[in-house]
């Protein structure tokens, strides 16, 4: 998985807009609702899971997803770095956290 594979998935689910966020390029749905982030210098992306999701994709591999430690680990937000990250985990992952959002 790379940025411009993970930038092209995440803009494929329906009504996703690209916009700056930060450092960052953020993923967003009706206008406001960001469930992913991709940082492009260090090749991860950010993900809003439901909580309970978070330990079935951090189970799968612990040195390629990490719940973002603090208050935003908390909401559900964890890292995936890309290039340890089947192109298939990676939908599952967008997905859920688009539906979660949506």
């Amino acid at each position: 998985m790379n940025n411009e594979a993970f930038r092209e998935m995440a803009l494929s689910f329906p009504g996703t807009l690209e916009a700056p966020h930060f450092d960052r390029r953020a993923f967003k749905v009706m206008k406001k609702r960001i469930f992913a982030t991709l940082h492009e210098e260090s090749e991860a992306a950010n993900l809003k899971l439901p909580v309970k999701d978070q330990e079935v994709f951090c189970a799968i591999d612990k040195s390629a997803i990490q719940v973002i430690p603090n208050k935003w680990g908390l909401q559900g937000w964890i890292t995936f770095n890309l290039k340890d990250v089947p192109e298939q985990l990676m939908f599952d992952a967008l997905n859920t956290a688009y539906q979660d959002v949506f």
